[in-house]
């Protein structure tokens, strides 16, 4: 499993969010995408605890954003509302890991993504990524700057 570099070309992809509306991640506008292996688990609550606090700045820097996991639309829906999260949590549940596949971060061993993140410009092209395995916690800050230096650049 290759996960996809900076350089690649995205193809959009659709899924559902915590509230079961379709999220549409096409060209057109700067993405992160976020995948997380599950919801109520410790690096991931953490991660996307940060995410939530880094919501505006991302906003603000023109990025929008949607954290994806293989939790059925129903687990997110509970972790959100317990979490106040206020962004979009996209299940990848079926076909089970489908969207982290395409991106090269599915663990079809585990059943679960990566910890892959990957910014993706209007174009549709990967700017900036990271992946980590389940247990190393990704470097938050990193992900807010690598989106200010993408909007500095246009």
């Amino acid at each position: 499993m290759t996960a996809l570099a900076v350089g690649d070309r995205v193809d959009p992809f659709e899924g559902v969010n915590q509230f079961g509306q379709s999220v549409g991640v096409a060209s057109g506008s700067t993405w992160l995408i976020f995948f997380y292996p599950f919801a109520f688990t410790g690096i991931c609550s953490s991660e996307l605890r940060a995410l939530e606090q880094m919501r505006r700045p991302l906003r603000d820097a023109g990025v929008r954003l949607a954290a994806v996991s293989c939790d059925s639309m129903f687990a997110l829906r509970v972790f959100s509302d317990a979490e106040h999260f206020s962004f979009d949590l996209v299940s990848d549940h079926w076909p089970h890991g489908a969207i982290a596949d395409r991106f090269g971060v599915f663990d079809a061993r585990r059943g679960c993504a990566l910890r892959g993140s990957f910014l993706v410009d209007e174009e549709g092209t990967v700017r900036w990524r990271t992946v980590q395995n389940l247990g190393q916690p990704r470097d938050m800050a990193a992900h807010l700057a690598a989106a200010r230096e993408l909007s500095a650049s246009r």
